[in-house]
């Protein structure tokens, strides 16, 4: 009876063990490398963890001068052209006016603006349920775009994108 007991003891343990994986396979993870345009300097690194239906964006920028800067998900992820412009647009899959996150109304790829130190690093986070990695809502995968880094800040009036002014860094949103 014991090692009946015992072996249905193991069997749950390892039930509940495979649940709790398959839970922590739940997170989606994407890290990406910036590459300097339009002659900067600018570099980085960005990540986004998607778990329980929201993703967590983290950019950490070096290169850039001090001050305040707009970082925007935009249509294409292509990165070749020197100056960024092969990334296309804002990304906007609801067609709404460009504006400030959280806020107003505003493009599922204005991110917003953060704020380089005096040595020219700058780092920015955002949390949201806007977006996922690799689903299929066209209006919230961001598999497929690009990320850009913009010399100047972000007044989130001007349209159709904020007057950021060039793109001095780019990534592709790719597995």
């Amino acid at each position: 009876m014991k090692k009946i007991i015992f072996s249905i003891a193991v069997i749950i343990a390892v039930i509940i063990g495979c649940k709790t994986n398959s839970k922590s396979s739940d997170s989606k993870n994407l890290n990406l490398v910036f590459e300097s345009k339009s002659n900067s300097k600018v570099t980085g690194t960005a990540a986004f963890v998607e778990k329980k239906g929201k993703v967590t964006f983290v950019a950490k920028i070096t290169g850039l001068q001090p001050g305040i800067h707009a970082i925007h998900i935009h249509e294409k992820s292509d990165c070749s052209a020197a100056d960024g412009s092969s990334a296309g647009g804002h990304w906007n899959p609801t067609f709404k006016k460009h504006g400030k996150w959280g806020v107003e109304e505003h493009h599922k790829g204005d991110i917003g603006n953060f704020t380089a130190d005096e040595k020219g690093n700058g780092t920015i986070t955002l949390t949201t349920d806007e977006w996922c990695i690799g689903c299929e809502d066209a209006t919230k995968n961001i598999l497929g775009k690009g990320l850009i880094v913009h010399q100047g800040a972000d007044d989130f009036v001007s349209q159709p994108a904020g007057n950021a002014g060039a793109r001095v860094a780019c990534s592709a949103i790719i597995k």
